[in-house]
């Protein structure tokens, strides 16, 4: 029996099964199959997480008797590698030891990253990664949007949030134009900062009044079955596809979107 609820919220989408297959990374005959439904047929979890935030329904609107089972509660602890209380005290060298394994994702989600800009180990990752074929995908805040204004006001530092990100562009100048490397800038309320290698995460939360570096970091690993990881990975492509590509660090020379 086909699930005509999944199938209305398609369509009320106006998105492509092409389109979900692709945001999802499935084919679009697997994405067919979950609205076919045949002999009770649904998607893994996260993936039933993954459609219900595109679909933006809730999960119950799409599959009614479906409950979150203790077995997709534990896999979802099991995600947290560890809870560091603030930024500052992260081992450096996780950071740069996270990326240097990338091999599929190397992804950055941030306002400014204005300390992460500074190391020239991380500079270094950005090239060698690229060149092993890597894509790098480097999401900086738009200097010029009202989300970033904001969140210097939210930090007392005003302005000076967007002279760090002009900042770390400019560190990160020598980069632009490598094969294989990626500036954009979006302008969303970011809740998080978002370091992603492959199926390893460090979360950054953004805390009203205070920096970034004394938020709480969740280093997060992708297990099978877990939905904490998967969210905040939807969440960076989600400001991928909504921030627009930089060539250079002169932003007065680039034309806006």
């Amino acid at each position: 029996m086909a699930n005509e609820r999944l199938r209305g919220a398609i369509l009320a989408s106006n998105l492509p099964l092409e389109k979900i297959a692709e945001r999802l990374g499935v084919s679009t005959r697997t994405v067919e199959r979950w609205v076919e439904a045949k002999d009770g047929r649904r998607p893994h979890r996260r993936f039933q997480y993954a459609l219900a935030n595109l679909l933006t329904r809730d999960l119950s609107d799409l599959w009614p008797d479906e409950q979150t089972s203790s077995a997709a509660a534990d896999a979802g602890r099991a995600e947290l590698v560890r809870l560091y209380p603030h930024r500052a005290v992260v081992p450096k060298e996780l950071w740069t030891s996270l990326y240097a394994k990338a091999s599929r994702h190397f992804d950055l989600v941030v306002y400014s990253g204005f300390w992460l800009s500074e190391d020239p180990l991380f500079a270094r990752l950005i090239r060698e990664k690229a060149q092993a074929g890597v894509p790098v995908r480097l999401m900086l805040g738009d200097p010029d949007c009202i989300e970033v204004a904001q969140r210097g006001a939210d930090e007392g530092i005003g302005p000076a949030m967007a002279g760090k990100i002009r900042n770390a562009l400019a560190n990160y100048a020598p980069l632009f134009g490598v094969p294989g490397v990626e500036f954009r800038l979006h302008s969303t309320t970011l809740y998080n900062s978002l370091y992603r290698a492959d199926d390893d995460l460090l979360v950054n939360g953004h805390v009203y009044g205070v920096g970034a570096y004394l938020a709480p970091v969740l280093h997060l690993s992708q297990v099978p079955g877990g939905e904490l990881f998967s969210t905040y990975a939807t969440s960076i492509e989600r400001i991928w596809e909504s921030s627009r590509i930089i060539t250079s660090p002169q932003l007065d020379s680039e034309v806006a979107a």
